[in-house]
């Protein structure tokens, strides 16, 4: 599988929602990570490869289970 991107639109609009969200009720380490996530894409890769390396383990422990 391979990484793809999302869309500038999707990403500016997650970006606008941690804007706005952080005007409300300040910065925390959830935003914080998400305006890291709309800011880099680098930073998208690696959760992305994160992600899947987390379903391939619970594929793996899943079809372990099963023997």
């Amino acid at each position: 599988m391979k990484f793809k991107d999302y869309t500038p639109e999707q990403i500016q609009n997650k970006l606008n929602q941690v804007i706005e969200y952080e005007s409300k009720y300040g910065s925390n380490t959830v935003t914080q990570a998400w305006r890291k996530w709309c800011e880099s894409i680098e930073y998208r890769k690696r959760e992305w490869q994160f992600r899947q390396g987390v379903a391939e383990y619970a594929k793996y422990n899943a079809h372990k289970a099963l023997l």
